[in-house]
């Protein structure tokens, strides 16, 4: 009985921890930041036209704390107002109007895509070509985003689009306006589509994360020449081995001398 009621005891013990363990899994993925959200479906004269999402969006003025954005842009119940959003056949906005955030009076974000033609590669490809944040009703940072791209019937996406250094700073403070060197601004997860939205759904996405990164190619170039220099070195190495080689076994030629010669020096002596 004793060893029954143990039994028992481990197994209600076992269960209590899986429970706990799920539990926690769960919260955890249902904290902000943690859970992908749907994508934010942005319309245009009743069509669909950009679709976005992150699984967080943070930003930072100066050395004020951080705010994250996410749930006010995401969520089921969100706040954010996509008015002022636009788009045509070569250009797409997306408006994020915030309002009032702690410190911030009236911010929005703003995202400016082009969609252009390239005969080099024969199809359109669209680019993100800036991020606005517009704050306290006047003031405006503005980001350069032109590294953001991809062809016009896929959409991009990022683990990072961000102002960051660590982050490969994607987004580049302009050199008009000395605002945006204050802000920190950061998506992360970053998936959006602009043109040729045919449903709620994204295209094939078109990632940043590419093989051939300026490091990697000049690594592989800095190998190219070593490996060059190397097969030089042993080509030189093999061809000295083989005069060396020649050398040893050449026969020595054995001219006969005439018998004038021989005669000229018995005359000699």
């Amino acid at each position: 009985n004793i060893f029954l009621m143990l039994q028992k005891f481990s197994i209600s013990n076992k269960c209590c921890s899986f429970e706990l363990h799920i539990h926690q899994s769960m919260k955890l993925l249902q904290s902000p930041g943690m859970l992908l959200y749907s994508p934010l479906s942005v319309s245009y004269n009743g069509k669909t036209c950009i679709l976005f999402r992150a699984r967080k969006l943070a930003i930072r003025y100066r050395n004020h704390s951080l705010v994250d954005l996410t749930e006010r842009t995401f969520s089921p119940d969100a706040p954010v107002d996509t008015k002022g959003s636009f788009c045509s056949k070569d250009k797409a906005i997306l408006n994020l109007r915030f309002g009032d955030v702690e410190d911030l009076r009236g911010l929005s974000i703003r995202l400016q895509m082009s969609n252009t033609f390239y005969e080099s590669a024969g199809q359109n490809w669209f680019t993100l070509d800036n991020v606005y944040i517009h704050y306290n009703w006047t003031y405006e940072a503005m980001f350069n985003a032109t590294d953001v791209y991809a062809p016009s019937t896929n959409s991009y996406h990022c683990q990072h689009v961000s102002s960051l250094q660590k982050y490969d700073t994607l987004l580049v403070p302009s050199a008009n306006t000395d605002h945006a060197a204050s802000w920190h601004i950061t998506f992360t997860d970053f998936q959006i589509q602009a043109f040729n939205v045919q449903s709620s759904k994204f295209a094939a996405a078109s990632d940043c994360a590419t093989f051939f990164t300026p490091a990697i190619l000049m690594g592989l170039i800095t190998s190219l020449i070593l490996l060059l220099v190397l097969a030089y070195a042993l080509h030189m190495v093999v061809h000295l081995k083989h005069i060396d080689r020649y050398e040893e076994h050449k026969t020595t030629v054995y001219f006969p001398r005439s018998t004038e010669a021989e005669s000229t020096e018995k005359n000699n002596l």
